[in-house]
């Protein structure tokens, strides 16, 4: 085999190799346009993350999820948490953010793209310890009044379901607010997840939580409206974590109350 032959085999090969790499990088460009997977998550909500007071690192399923979303995507990853639902929602919708964390709900999805489900939060009824109501079958009466945070998954599912009670709104979900409200009889219930309920009666006493749940919130991630690309990558990674246990790991690490993993996206119905 001659020289000359054997150097222009090598040009070609370093050649392929080079648009390769270059192929790579723009694809990796297409998905995350600054070259760092940028998340956020509703900072007051540790069913996605939260920040571990000891460590500061970003915990949690939502917190996971992005790590190997980030890994599978060979990009950095920067990971932070957003006041509220419209917090998150306003960052993916304005481009300050690649990827949200947000559970489902047909009227957020007018404005962003949901991957399929990765967790359901169960959500229950809050209630004074002596208070006659014990089943949620027992909620939904005339002259019920109910409190749910403002614009949380469990405002519009129960907008939609509930025929006779009435909703009273908190702006941010605060549930100093809600316990207020629950001692001046101005709710009989408040409406949450049973992670953030199991916090507070963790230190707030004279409380219960109802032992049945009206709804599995379903958490998701969340890209701009029309991103394909990511979505697919989201969706991808996700029936990984699924199956690999990591989905049941990070829920398990964060010792999450009242969290399941959510059925393959073969089984998922919207």
């Amino acid at each position: 085999m001659s020289t000359k032959f054997i150097l222009r085999y090598f040009t070609i090969v370093s050649a392929l190799l080079a648009v390769l790499l270059v192929s790579q990088q723009v694809s990796a460009n297409d998905l995350v346009p600054i070259g760092t997977l940028r998340a956020t998550y509703i900072a007051t909500n540790p069913v996605q993350a939260f920040i571990d007071p000891n460590t500061k690192e970003v915990r949690g399923p939502g917190a996971e999820i992005a790590r190997a979303l980030a890994k599978k995507l060979n990009v950095p990853l920067d990971i932070k948490g957003a006041p509220g639902v419209q917090g998150v929602l306003d960052s993916v919708k304005k481009g300050e953010a690649d990827i949200g964390f947000l559970a489902y709900d047909p009227v957020r999805a007018v404005d962003v793209d949901f991957s399929q489900t990765y967790s359901l939060a169960q959500n229950t009824y809050l209630v004074l310890v002596n208070s006659p109501l014990r089943s949620i079958a027992e909620i939904d009466k005339a002259g019920m009044r109910i409190g749910v945070g403002e614009r949380d998954a469990g405002d519009f599912f129960l907008t939609r379901t509930l025929k006779n009670a009435t909703l009273v709104r908190n702006s941010g979900g605060n549930l100093d607010v809600a316990v207020k409200q629950l001692q001046s009889g101005e709710i009989a219930a408040y409406a949450a997840n049973r992670q953030r309920l199991s916090e507070l009666l963790a230190r707030v006493s004279g409380l219960r939580m109802l032992p049945d749940n009206f709804y599995g919130v379903e958490q998701a991630v969340i890209v701009a409206k029309g991103n394909k690309k990511l979505l697919d990558a989201a969706d991808n990674l996700l029936d990984e974590a699924r199956s690999s246990g990591l989905i049941a790991g990070s829920i398990q690490r964060a010792g999450l109350a009242g969290v399941d993993v959510a059925p393959p996206r073969s089984a998922q119905k919207r």
